[in-house]
């Protein structure tokens, strides 16, 4: 089911449902003693993968404050790669849906529902912003203290009145620390609830690390100097993410990469451009205008998120736009120059000092928005994205590459 149909579905349907919801609640409700222990807590991100690696303090937050708790994790299906790579639960406690069809949702919905009710969860934390199917989960899960973020009184974002652990959400903070509040907010403090959170400033980086499976390094290693020998050996290797994913706005123009790949291989340096199977044909565009040898297409070969992460332990810097390989690349020594305009790196710049965000602040940005579910008024043209050209950038990643550690041996 495309985002489009999901949305026209959460936007109609999801208003009523959650009011139904709420009259339930006022009508038979409990009210929950936050005092009471928790022993089982459910944190629902369904939407992008990045927002795991964001979410990283919030987990450390979760064990500190409840140690003995056990965590359980919903997502989207195709989104879960990166919880198993990350090792946040065991795959026990993972539960995911299904939304590729509206049969399948249905269906997994209702299956889910029916497990998470049977662990008797104590706490939910719903990290999505103004879902309404994400609230219809929390409180379908059956937890008595539900944690979530509110509109309070912003028109036309209603989810509910159910949320007995709401707070505002904050456009002027940063999303990180956003989920955290979230945590605090289970211990009952007066509202809005994120005054329970003490005075925190952003963290440098997530608390996470990644959980390689079958097989390793040196095996990737070996396969990489035989596939890509040119890559390896380069003096520097720098990786494209051209792609826009599910927000095509998101993307810095085509032309703008071709001229930044076609000047970092003249002076020496291997491009190589990664991207999801249908950014295939954007790769051979690249390629085909840059006409150099060192402009390498990975896409395909990295045919999953580790495989992805691997290639980061054997890169010097990626320039990418906004999402998930700029957030995942902060898991590892790769430095990062992250485009941002349709959003903003106030609210979702990666955790990690090697990461530089590259933005216009052209008056129209940000566009995309929690207030309109992601659905920017842009007509096609980024200006804010156009405006960033590629001899600025060129320069900054000449001096983000100076800036490199030496590279470990076993990645040469």
């Amino acid at each position: 089911m495309n985002i489009h149909t999901q949305r026209r579905i959460d936007a109609w349907a999801g208003p009523l449902l959650c009011g139904m919801v709420s009259l339930w609640d006022k009508c038979f409700g409990r009210t929950p003693n936050p005092s009471e222990p928790i022993q089982k807590v459910l944190v629902i991100m369904l939407s992008e993968m990045g927002s795991m690696v964001l979410a990283g303090p919030m987990f450390t937050q979760i064990r500190k404050n409840h140690p003995s708790a056990e965590i359980h994790i919903l997502q989207l299906k195709r989104n879960q790669s990166v919880v198993r790579l990350l090792g946040l639960a065991p795959e026990t406690h993972l539960h995911g849906i299904d939304d590729s069809g509206l049969f399948s949702l249905l269906g997994d919905l209702g299956r889910v529902l029916w497990r998470l009710r049977g662990l008797k969860l104590d706490a939910v934390i719903d990290c999505e912003l103004f879902s309404r199917i994400s609230a219809l989960l929390a409180y379908g899960c059956g937890a008595r203290l539900r944690a979530g973020f509110t509109p309070h009184t912003q028109e036309g974002l209603y989810r509910g009145s159910f949320f007995n652990a709401a707070i505002p959400y904050n456009p002027y903070r940063h999303i990180t620390l956003q989920f955290m509040a979230l945590v605090y907010a289970l211990s009952g403090a007066s509202v809005p609830r994120t005054k329970a959170m003490p005075l925190t400033l952003k963290p440098q980086d997530s608390g996470l690390q990644v959980h390689f499976s079958g097989g390793d390094m040196a095996s990737f290693t070996r396969d990489l100097r035989r596939d890509y020998p040119l890559f390896m050996k380069a003096e520097k290797r720098i990786l494209f993410y051209a792609g826009g994913g599910l927000l095509p706005i998101r993307a810095w123009p085509v032309a703008y990469y071709t001229a930044l790949a076609k000047a970092l291989c003249e002076l020496g340096y291997a491009v190589g451009i990664i991207g999801l199977p249908e950014d295939q044909v954007l790769a051979h565009t690249i390629q085909a205008k840059c006409g150099h040898v060192l402009c390498l297409n990975f896409v395909g070969y990295t045919k999953n998120l580790e495989a992805l992460t691997r290639l980061f332990f054997h890169s010097d810097l990626l320039i990418t736009n906004d999402g998930g390989p700029g957030h995942f690349a902060s898991l590892t020594p790769i430095r990062t120059l992250m485009f941002f305009g349709p959003e903003t790196s106030v609210l979702y710049g990666p955790l990690t000092p090697r990461a530089i965000a590259l933005e216009s602040h052209v008056a129209c940005s940000p566009c995309v928005t929690a207030y309109n579910h992601r659905a920017t008024p842009c007509d096609g043209d980024n200006q804010c994205l156009k405006q960033i050209l590629p001899a600025q950038v060129l320069d900054l990643a000449l001096t983000q590459l100076e800036l490199c550690e030496p590279r470990d041996a076993a990645y040469v």
